[in-house]
């Protein structure tokens, strides 16, 4: 289909087998890497469709991992999805965004940071009513 969909933007004055060829291969990077993201979203699906979604794991559970993270800026927490969760590089997510690279690598940078310390903040406020 994206061939034919495609094919007002063949050149005439061009081969047409490299141009074929072109669109075949990156049609099966595109779905190679959706299938990725695909098995690593079933992966972690699948920790957490336990019986015990609640259950703890290393002193902070899901549920409060998803709070800290829903406490970022929309911006900071959606280059920290794409990037992080997603696995989509600094140059995809500026495409997706309609931002700068640079601009994605602050944000990240930004995200990290800010979770750093809330979660700094959640153990040290756990630590003082555990007292």
């Amino acid at each position: 289909m994206k061939i034919f969909s495609n094919l007002k933007t063949f050149d005439l004055g061009k081969p047409f087998k490299p141009w074929l060829r072109k669109i075949l291969v990156n049609t099966a990077i595109n779905r190679y890497h959706q299938k990725q993201r695909q098995i690593q979203t079933e992966e972690i699906e699948s920790l957490y469709n336990k019986s015990d979604t609640e259950k703890t794991l290393s002193g902070i559970s899901y549920q409060e991992v998803v709070g800290l993270l829903q406490n970022l800026s929309p911006a900071y927490r959606t280059v920290f999805n794409l990037h992080v969760i997603e696995g989509y590089s600094h140059e995809e997510i500026g495409r997706i965004l309609h931002i700068s690279t640079g601009t994605s690598k602050s944000n990240l940078f930004k995200a990290k940071e800010q979770l750093k310390k809330m979660l700094n903040d959640f153990f040290e406020a756990d630590y003082v009513r555990t007292r």
